[in-house]
């Protein structure tokens, strides 16, 4: 039997791969092992799974900032990367796969100093800190953009992203319920990441007098950002999140409006649905989102507003933009590779480890 170390955390982002993988792996007989944090979003999704063994480490965030946490958080580098060599040592897995996050760069170096191969995968067009840290002591590096693994060189290899294969089976009738909706106008869904986009979701709101005569919305505003005073709106739903109900929404969806994070759109991508981005601003990111919808855009997979220049009038506008460039944009959609990278990664696995 096989064994398979799989890492990374912080955001839902690194892990929902993972997730993605697992029935793969499963079922060709792996034995898996995950290393994460002791209290972050990780431990709470992945140590439930069926068929995974969850072991907690230290960490610490690598920041390029001041903050008077980069005096502590570097000994809990260390104690991560102790407890990753340790656990490491005890579990002896033929390979680790990385999906990123801080949680993740101690475990690859305890791998690399084992001489266990590890597998790393970028989800965003350039790579984040600690993927850039983590691709000195991986063997491959995976990648969701063609440009990323460009970046790379000779490690990266474009793959696309593993997507959970449950994502395709929602039934659009499903959805429509949720919702209430009658399934007389096109639907938009909306989607702000695990934490709602407070911007984005304000604007939306102002903008439902001009969007609701075309459409009909199902808005996931994320936690705490429920609006009762719009609860009895006709031909509007808002839900903090979905879980299992989400494949439903996806499926009932017509149009998405969405932050552009990589796992999300990637998600997108695979189920050919036309889409308008709205990417955190520099202010709030690293600027990963605006190159991740800039990528789509020039490809014509994707249309983009920049939150800057975002009022309830041009995203209506944008929205009516959407709906008249649809058939273009499902084209292109159809035409563009693969998104879904879970066969591909597999592959490369058990590449890896043959």
């Amino acid at each position: 039997m096989k064994t398979i170390v799989l890492t990374g955390g912080g955001t839902a982002g690194h892990v929902t791969p993972h997730l993605a993988l697992l029935p793969r792996l499963i079922e060709a007989g792996y034995a898996v092992h995950y290393i994460g944090t002791y209290q972050g979003m990780e431990r709470g999704l992945m140590e439930p799974q069926a068929g995974v063994i969850y072991h907690a480490i230290q960490s610490g965030k690598l920041r390029r900032y001041f903050d008077w946490k980069n005096l502590s958080d570097p000994f809990r580098v260390v104690a991560g990367f102790f407890q990753a060599f340790g656990a490491l040592g005890k579990i002896k897995p033929d390979i680790v796969f990385s999906k990123g996050g801080f949680v993740a760069v101690p475990v690859v170096m305890a791998a690399w100093m084992r001489r266990i191969p590890v597998l790393a995968h970028e989800s965003d067009l350039s790579p984040g800190l600690a993927n850039r840290i983590s691709a000195k002591f991986s063997k491959q590096v995976a990648t969701a953009f063609p440009e990323c693994a460009n970046a790379l060189g000779e490690k990266g290899v474009y793959a696309g992203l593993p997507i959970r294969a449950s994502l395709f089976e929602g039934d659009r009738q499903k959805g429509l319920a949720l919702a209430g909706f009658a399934g007389k106008k096109p639907v938009l869904l909306v989607m702000g990441g695990s934490q709602g986009a407070k911007a984005v979701n304000e604007a939306l709101r102002a903008a439902l007098p001009q969007v609701l005569p075309r459409m009909n919305v199902l808005h996931l505003c994320g936690k705490g950002h429920l609006d009762e005073a719009l609860a009895d709106t006709p031909g509007y739903y808002q839900t903090e999140f979905l879980s299992d109900e989400l494949p439903h929404a996806l499926a009932a969806a017509d149009y998405i409006l969405s932050r552009a994070g990589a796992t999300a759109i990637c998600e997108f991508l695979a189920l050919k649905k036309p889409m308008l981005l709205i990417p955190l601003p520099l202010g709030s990111s690293r600027g990963d989102q605006i190159e991740n919808a800039k990528s789509l855009a020039a490809r014509g997979l994707a249309q983009v507003l920049p939150q800057e220049q975002m009022t309830p009038e041009n995203l209506s506008q944008a929205l009516t933009q959407l709906m008249e460039n649809a058939d273009e944009l499902k084209k292109a959609l159809e035409d563009a590779p693969q998104a879904d990278g879970s066969e591909a990664i597999f592959n490369m696995i058990q590449n890896m480890t043959n």
